[in-house]
């Protein structure tokens, strides 16, 4: 495909229960800087299919099942093959408790219609127990993993995706070779951000740490740890640069 200005952008989410949680402002803010998003409703027992559907950027589909505790990679095959089917330029692999900071609405057009990178690494600042710190000890410190949430697509790859029941990565092989470029844009990752869910979390995990590794990894027994006040960060949102949308639009 060739790489041009007119790009598009698609953006593809898993989502379950999220009613009540942070979904509408997810999508709200989504829908300032993707062309369509497509949300794949993972057995949703609350009412999230419908609030999905009530945006009108969304392209929604629901599972009879549950497949995410099952098997991740099989959600996030499904999911990818509804959204290569919208025809997309770039597609954004998003969660439905993530936000980019507010500078990707006025950078986006810069990083989609450059014509050398093919994925967008960024990095997650997770929040955790409010909407107001972010955590930086051990495997939760945000300054030194960048992650791929945005790749160009290219219909001509045979894509495939590993077979792993969790941590199966947002997209399939070989993405991971794409020439990448690093975005000091931040995302902002509320998973975490409501201390009622995490002990909820801390047994998924830890179930599915025994079962494929045999033993509770040191990540995942750190959900329980409560931080002490240095390993919190107060979050400060960047300062945008607004006159970059008008030059790249």
């Amino acid at each position: 495909m060739g790489k041009h200005r007119e790009n598009n952008i698609v953006a593809m989410m898993p989502a379950r229960n999220e009613s009540g949680r942070h979904l509408c402002e997810v999508l709200n803010h989504l829908s300032q800087w993707v062309d369509k998003i497509v949300v794949l409703d993972d057995a949703s027992e609350d009412d999230t299919f419908e609030i999905v559907n009530r945006n009108e950027k969304v392209i929604a589909y629901k599972n009879e099942h549950c497949i995410f505790e099952e098997n991740e990679s099989a959600l996030r095959s499904k999911l990818w093959e509804l959204t290569i089917a919208q025809n997309p330029n770039w597609i954004l692999a998003i969660d439905a408790d993530e936000i980019f900071e507010d500078r990707i609405i006025d950078e986006i057009l810069l990083l989609i219609n450059q014509e050398y990178y093919d994925a967008i690494y960024f990095r997650v600042f997770d929040f955790w127990s409010s909407k107001i710190c972010y955590r930086i000890d051990g495997g939760w410190n945000p300054w030194t993993t960048f992650w791929p949430f945005l790749i160009r697509y290219n219909p001509d790859i045979s894509y495939y995706w590993p077979n792993r029941e969790i941590h199966c990565g947002r997209f399939p092989q070989p993405c991971e070779n794409f020439i990448p470029y690093y975005s000091d844009i931040r995302i902002k990752h509320f998973g975490w951000a409501d201390a009622k869910e995490h002990y909820k979390k801390f047994l998924f995990y830890r179930d599915k740490d025994i079962k494929i590794f045999g033993q509770i990894r040191p990540h995942t027994q750190s959900i329980m740890i409560t931080p002490k006040s240095n390993d919190l960060e107060t979050w400060q949102e960047a300062k945008r640069l607004s006159f970059l949308k008008e030059v790249y639009s």
